[in-house]
């Protein structure tokens, strides 16, 4: 069995635990080990993960196992929605909890901390603010150490209620990319189900690395009645000049608009993007209902909500 890297620190395993592992793989594992290393490292699709799982409860896995095999399945892919239908089952588990059955916890807090963060994802799925503040002040306090996990729902949720007071200016005018036009949100959003403000730079190897499917995405979008304005950031001749050579070098009708954030009053501030590449979705009413990574499950629930037709392409295989 593998050790999970959780977002950052969501859970630990013991040292002893890792000791054996590495000693295990030195020597030709058993068949069990051999389940148990698939049942915690498998990421590719939830039927192959019920496959490994049904193979661990023929040889006799712990319940406690697997459901933390699961649990992990979707922690590492950002899941949240799934995340909070499993409360039920850790919540039975949970009356039957045995440290010795466990592959990854370290001790029954760390545990327990889980549930709280499972009834916090919940919460917040269901938007109930007070209730999502309550569970995840509990896991920290159960288990502090599993704070760089719980951080950043807390972030987002600050974020989105910071979000809840910008009036986006329809009027003012952004920088054509690719042609040096000039051309304004309002524009962008007139007549549209939802309009997506991706911003992104030509500097950020992840950018580089997902623009092919980002065309996709916009080419997906604008067919879907959504309108698309990628925007850049920094305000500089320079990275708006690297931009449109590399958008050039693709040789493709690029859909959507690509803009260059003002130097007064820039987007990206007023939108707290900090990191790249982030989308920000607005409704037909102009209201923004998410802001965020490009790759969160959220993000792509709220499209299919604007236009029930769109539906998550395929990522590019490397």
């Amino acid at each position: 069995m593998r050790c999970s890297l959780i977002l950052g620190a969501l859970l630990a395993c013991s040292s002893i635990l890792l000791a054996q592992l590495e000693e295990k793989d030195e020597v030709k594992l058993t068949p069990k080990e051999e389940l148990m290393e698939q049942l915690f490292s498998e990421r590719k699709s939830l039927e192959a993960l019920e496959a490994a799982i049904k193979g661990a409860r023929e040889l006799g896995i712990p319940e406690q196992a697997i459901l933390e095999s699961k649990f992990l399945f979707h922690i590492d892919r950002a899941e949240d929605a799934d995340i909070a239908k499993m409360l039920p089952q850790l919540l039975k588990q949970a009356e039957k909890f045995k440290l010795s059955e466990s592959e990854v916890f370290g001790s029954e807090d760390d545990w327990l901390a889980i549930l709280e963060y499972v009834r916090a994802i919940s919460a917040l799925q269901k938007g109930e603010k007070q209730e999502f503040k309550k569970h995840i002040t509990e896991a920290f306090w159960l288990s502090p150490r599993q704070g760089a996990a719980f951080a950043p729902h807390i972030e987002r949720l600050r974020l989105m209620d910071a979000m809840q007071d910008v009036k986006l200016e329809k009027e003012k005018k952004y920088l054509n990319t690719l042609d040096a036009e000039s051309t304004t949100l309002g524009k962008v959003m007139a007549d549209k189900k939802g309009t997506l403000l991706h911003f992104w730079s030509p500097w950020s190897p992840e950018c580089e690395a997902t623009l092919a499917d980002f065309f996709a995405t916009a080419d997906l979008l604008t067919k879907n009645g959504i309108g698309v304005a990628s925007i850049l950031p920094e305000a500089s001749a320079k990275v708006n000049a690297e931009a449109k050579a590399m958008l050039v070098a693709t040789g493709k009708n690029i859909a959507g608009h690509w803009m260059l954030d003002t130097e007064k009053s820039p987007l990206s501030n007023q939108l707290k993007v900090q990191t790249v590449p982030a989308v920000v979705l607005i409704d037909a009413a102009g209201k923004i209902i998410y802001n965020g990574h490009p790759s969160n499950e959220e993000f792509w629930n709220l499209l299919e909500k604007l236009n029930p037709e769109i539906k998550r392409p395929e990522l590019r295989e490397e």
